[in-house]
Formats: structure tokens, sequence, C-alpha cells
């Protein structure tokens, strides 16, 4: 199985994916656990602060090489013969049909389940996981909280198949909701 988990930032994508993990045992691999060093030592390089994440620097030169190098360590645990669950904001690429359908394609051709799991979560709700969370790396958001929110749609689903999360204030406990996600992950092989 992989099971790929996207949302925007503050949404509970790694926190879902450690749920999720610890009732498995299966690998979590997560964007900013697997690359963050990197990415923040090649945005120095490249004249950029380390906790950028809009500029057109990291959006065409880093991003790209960081989901690539998040893309290898999946395959290389499926390759292995292991699950893996894997966390990033994957807007991009949940928005693309193509990259989509290469995926599944690629997973399936090595006898793996792809899953695709989209975070939901309220514009208030985000505001506070992030506050909380205090990263460098969300300054940006949180500094114009209204245009952050402009520049994004709450309302995206991802074209495919997918198991939507509720993790806005109002929704069940993430934990509830990792457990019934399983259910019915590991019921349909059956």
């Amino acid at each position: 199985h992989v099971i790929l988990i996207g949302g925007y930032a503050g949404s509970g994508k790694t926190e879902l994916g450690r749920i999720l993990a610890r009732e498995t045992g299966w690998p979590l691999l997560d964007k900013d656990t697997l690359t963050r060093p990197v990415v923040e030592a090649a945005l120095e390089i490249l004249g950029q602060s380390p906790h950028d994440r809009e500029s057109e620097t990291y959006l065409t030169r880093v991003r790209p090489r960081e989901y690539e190098a998040l893309d290898a360590a999946t395959a290389e645990n499926v390759d292995c013969g292991n699950s893996a669950i894997v966390t990033a904001p994957f807007l991009r690429e949940f928005n693309d049909p193509a990259w989509i359908e290469r995926t599944q394609a690629a997973y399936e051709a090595k006898n793996s389940v792809t899953t695709f799991v989209w975070v939901y979560c309220d514009a208030e709700t985000m505001n506070t996981y992030i506050r909380r969370r205090g990263a460098a790396r969300d300054a940006a958001k949180l500094r114009d909280w209204p245009g952050y929110l402009a520049s994004i749609n709450l309302d995206f689903r991802p074209p495919v198949p997918h198991v939507l999360i509720d993790n806005c204030a109002t929704g069940a406990p993430l934990r509830t909701q990792a457990k019934e996600l399983l259910t019915n992950l590991l019921n349909t092989d059956r």
C-alpha cells in the first residue's frame, strides 16, 4: 500500500500520517522531515531565506527536487516490499491528472495499491494549527493571512477517487478518522 496524504499547510497531514504509521508499523515518509535540511541549505546557496516556500526560485528550482527525493524514497520502500505513508502538500501533484495516472500505474506495476487522501481544514482551524507549530516556513503565510487564503482554494479536492479527512475543529477526532480509513483500506483488500 502507498497512502499519499495531501493538504494545505497546517491541515494536519503529518499528524494523520503519524497516527497511521503507529497503527500499521508502515514507514512514514514526510516531505519536510526527509528534505528540510537540504532544502534550507539549497535556498541559502541560491541567495534566498532558508524558510522561503513562496518564491519563484523555490517553486521552480528547489521544490521539484524535493518531490523527486520523496518519490524516490517511496519507490525504494515499495521495491523492498514495504508499504508507505507519504505526507506532503501535493498541491500541484493532486491537481495533475497525468501525475496521478503515472503514480498509480508505477505503484500498480509493483503490485501496490495507491490511496489518495486529502486533509481538509477550514481557515480558522488551519490558522490555529499553523500558529501552534511555530515553523519559520509559515511566517510569510501568517504575516499576510488574508493574502494566503486568497491564494488557495479551500474547496479543492483531488480529481481522483480519494479519502477526505475533515480536520476542522468541528470534525471527528483525527485518530477516529485514521482508524476508519485503515479499516476501509484493509477490508477492501480481502
